[in-house]
């Protein structure tokens, strides 16, 4: 992983000391409200429903035990002893005071970990596939080129105060996308020409929110060396065109949508053309290869496929099903990349206890080569773990309530903090999470219905991805009650596609029905080995309205 120079520690440090001032300054009483807004914003630091929550950077999801052992500590010091991961791959902390938030930044620091760039109208933390480096079928490590865009984006002078929050991702596989490139920003694909040679596909304007859109292709040939001369591009463009009178339409996918994408694409290329006369944004492959040096693999060992592990998997069922749904095939031979279920049904999606954080750094240590990673679908990863270690890594994650197997099933919701936190949700999220986890395990059919994804949130910001869950769940208000409105058919993979409403929302006590008559409509139509979106865009949302609505009336 990237490992901080002197000079990325001073500035991290100078930044730590700088907040301290500034945080004491608000608290005497010598800066305002509003003149503290900004300040705290761009260290991450959020007032919430009941208290400040602070966001904590994970770049490109990556972390290493002793990171993790520092998140450890600091949610035991100066919280409520848990951390949550968000759909950014970052760490929140939920209940800081506020005058203990620069010594949180302080004891950040201390491990090369910070809060910078974390909120505000500003780019905002890189995020990519949590296999990254790993898994078969990657054209390239996706990891340095994340962390060149965090190098470069980081205290960008221009980019600073942007006309809202800006999200870059990252994907290198061929045929998964386990990054949502299309709903973000900017969407990066790797790919390579037949030579060999490696290129960047470009996606702009994707987002969820009050507007979801899936993002346009500009540009399939962006050779490396470029890459961040048209990123620099794409960014000012925006912030020269982008709207600041209104913050609900001032996200790049309203301006592409206004402009149209083959005049946006044509403002951008024009402004590329500048940067390459200029020559001042070229990527040297020097640069490149020093950064790339950060990622090596670590040190493998020569092995076969444990000859002992099909016999395991024969005569233990609940060992095979971890084994099925929590664990993906490996570049390295006698290798396995094994993900920690943080969806034990009870505890808030994404919550990960002190605990539990120190016992997962021990067995990084001891299983993975000290690594680990956040996801987008709030969980963790080992990504090396050796084949003839996965039963006794098992067993030890069972004892922790991390081994649960559900990843990729309905059970591995999305879930977004919603109103037990956020001041800006309309309803809670958590509680519906738990409901439908129970419902279905009371069905017993998680397996029976394969892959499909359910996300929630609690406010048309979207923080829980709700546009693109198989089945998503969007919290709304009516007249200050809590209800539910339920989306059917989205998908953030290679096929990305926004779910369509089902139609008028539903109270919360009946949101666990709803879901389960949903589910039996699949079970009812789908075909020998369709999926749930293949079924769902097979026969449409007709079957499953008529269903629904017929049995909650």
């Amino acid at each position: 992983m990237y490992q901080y120079d002197d000079y990325d520690q001073r500035i991290v440090d100078e930044r730590v000391a700088q907040f301290r001032d500034q945080m004491q300054r608000y608290l005497n009483g010598q800066l305002s409200e509003d003149d503290f807004r900004p300040l705290r914003l761009q260290n991450g630091l959020y007032i919430q429903r009941y208290a400040p929550m602070l966001r904590i950077a994970i770049p490109y999801g990556q972390l290493h035990s002793r990171q993790l052992r520092q998140l450890a500590a600091i949610s035991q010091r100066y919280d409520r002893g848990y951390g949550h991961v968000s759909t950014r791959q970052n760490m929140q902390l939920n209940w800081p005071r506020l005058e203990d938030v620069p010594d949180i930044l302080a004891e950040l620091a201390s491990v090369q970990m910070h809060c910078i760039q974390t909120s505000g109208n500003c780019i905002r933390n890189t995020t990519s596939d949590p296999y990254a480096g790993s898994q078969a079928g990657e054209v390239d490590d996706p990891r340095p080129w994340c962390e060149i865009i965090r190098q470069w984006s980081t205290f960008h002078p221009e980019f600073a105060f942007l006309p809202r929050k800006f999200k870059i991702a990252v994907n290198a596989h061929e045929r998964d996308d386990r990054a949502a490139i299309a709903v973000h920003d900017i969407g990066l694909q790797l790919w390579r020409h037949k030579d060999g040679a490696l290129r960047f596909r470009v996606l702009v304007g994707g987002g969820l929110g009050r507007t979801p859109m899936i993002g346009s292709f500009i540009h399939d040939e962006i050779e490396p060396r470029h890459l961040l001369a048209y990123l620099e591009a794409i960014l000012r463009i925006y912030n020269l065109h982008g709207r600041r009178d209104n913050k609900f339409k001032a996200r790049i996918k309203i301006l592409v949508r206004a402009l149209g994408v083959d005049a946006f694409k044509q403002q951008v290329d024009a402004e590329f053309a500048r940067l390459l006369v200029r020559g001042t944004h070229l990527l040297s492959e020097a640069e490149i290869e020093r950064v790339r040096a950060h990622f090596a693999p670590p040190p493998y060992e020569q092995l076969d496929d444990d000859p002992s592990l099909p016999v395991r998997l024969a005569r233990d069922a609940t060992f095979r099903a971890w084994y099925q749904h929590n664990t993906q095939a490996h570049r390295q031979p006698g290798y396995r990349i094994v993900t920690l279920s943080l969806k034990r049904t009870g505890v808030a999606p994404g919550d990960v206890s002190a605990e539990q954080m120190l016992a997962i750094a021990d067995l990084a240590e001891r299983y993975s080569f000290a690594a680990l990673r956040t996801t987008h679908e709030q969980n963790m990863v080992f990504p090396d773990v050796r084949q003839q270690d996965l039963p006794e890594l098992w067993q030890a994650l069972n004892r922790l309530g991390l081994a649960c197997a559900n990843i990729g099933t309905i059970t591995d919701i999305i879930c977004c903090p919603g109103g037990d936190f956020c001041s800006l949700a309309n309803a809670k999220s958590i509680p519906i999470a738990e409901q439908i986890q129970r419902r279905v395990e009371e069905l017993d059919i998680a397996y029976d219905l394969g892959e499909l994804h359910l996300n929630i949130s609690g406010c048309m910001n979207a923080c829980g991805h709700h546009h693109v869950g198989h089945i998503g769940i969007l919290g709304v208000d009516k007249k200050g009650a809590e209800f539910y409105q339920v989306s059917l058919g989205g998908d953030s993979g290679r096929q990305a596609s926004l779910g369509d409403i089902l139609g008028p929302s539903f109270s919360a006590e009946d949101m666990a029905d709803v879901i389960e008559e949903i589910l039996q409509t699949y079970l009812d139509q789908r075909q020998t080995g369709e999926s749930f979106l293949q079924t769902y865009r097979r026969i449409g949302i007709e079957a499953f309205k008529e269903r629904v609505y017929a049995t909650t009336d």
